[in-house]
Protein backbone atom coordinates (compact mmCIF):
# COMPACT_ATOMS: atom_id res chain seq x y z
CA UNK A 1 0.00 0.00 0.00
CA UNK A 2 1.39 3.26 -1.34
CA UNK A 3 1.48 6.16 1.21
CA UNK A 4 0.62 9.66 0.61
CA UNK A 5 3.43 12.28 1.07
CA UNK A 6 3.94 15.69 -0.10
CA UNK A 7 6.71 15.74 -2.97
CA UNK A 8 9.42 17.98 -2.25
CA UNK A 9 10.53 17.92 -6.12
CA UNK A 10 6.97 17.93 -7.68
CA UNK A 11 5.22 21.02 -6.38
CA UNK A 12 4.22 24.01 -7.00
CA UNK A 13 2.97 25.52 -3.46
CA UNK A 14 3.27 22.44 -1.11
CA UNK A 15 3.45 19.42 -3.09
CA UNK A 16 0.20 18.05 -2.26
CA UNK A 17 -0.80 17.70 -5.10
CA UNK A 18 2.74 16.34 -6.61
CA UNK A 19 2.20 13.82 -4.10
CA UNK A 20 -1.07 12.80 -4.43
CA UNK A 21 -0.35 12.14 -8.28
CA UNK A 22 2.86 9.95 -7.53
CA UNK A 23 0.75 8.35 -5.21
CA UNK A 24 -1.60 7.39 -7.65
CA UNK A 25 0.61 7.25 -10.61
CA UNK A 26 -1.06 10.17 -12.33
CA UNK A 27 -0.01 13.31 -13.97
CA UNK A 28 -0.03 16.08 -11.09
CA UNK A 29 -0.79 18.52 -13.81
CA UNK A 30 -4.42 16.46 -14.35
CA UNK A 31 -4.59 16.82 -9.89
CA UNK A 32 -3.87 20.28 -10.04
CA UNK A 33 -6.23 21.09 -12.51
CA UNK A 34 -9.32 18.60 -10.56
CA UNK A 35 -8.14 20.85 -7.39
CA UNK A 36 -8.58 24.19 -8.94
CA UNK A 37 -12.10 23.19 -9.88
CA UNK A 38 -13.00 21.95 -7.08
CA UNK A 39 -11.87 24.88 -5.14
CA UNK A 40 -13.97 27.35 -7.77
CA UNK A 41 -17.43 25.11 -7.08
CA UNK A 42 -16.74 25.12 -3.22
CA UNK A 43 -15.64 28.36 -2.50
CA UNK A 44 -12.26 29.56 -1.59
CA UNK A 45 -12.31 29.73 1.44
CA UNK A 46 -13.29 26.40 2.87
CA UNK A 47 -10.52 25.01 -0.53
CA UNK A 48 -7.92 27.36 1.11
CA UNK A 49 -8.35 26.18 5.06
CA UNK A 50 -8.55 22.61 3.17
CA UNK A 51 -5.48 22.92 1.63
CA UNK A 52 -3.67 24.37 4.67
CA UNK A 53 -4.85 21.48 6.69
CA UNK A 54 -3.22 19.24 4.24
CA UNK A 55 -0.01 21.19 4.31
CA UNK A 56 0.47 20.76 8.09
CA UNK A 57 -0.54 17.37 8.58
CA UNK A 58 1.31 15.33 5.39
CA UNK A 59 4.16 14.57 6.23
CA UNK A 60 7.46 15.30 2.80
CA UNK A 61 8.73 12.60 1.55
CA UNK A 62 11.87 12.25 0.90
CA UNK A 63 15.25 9.99 0.59
CA UNK A 64 14.39 7.86 3.87
CA UNK A 65 10.15 7.45 3.38
CA UNK A 66 8.82 3.99 2.88
CA UNK A 67 7.43 4.26 -0.60
CA UNK A 68 6.87 0.79 -2.16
Amino acid sequence: MKKLFRSPVNKKIAGICGGIGEMTDTDPTIIRLIVIVLGLATGFFPFFIGYLIAWWIIPVGGQNDTRS
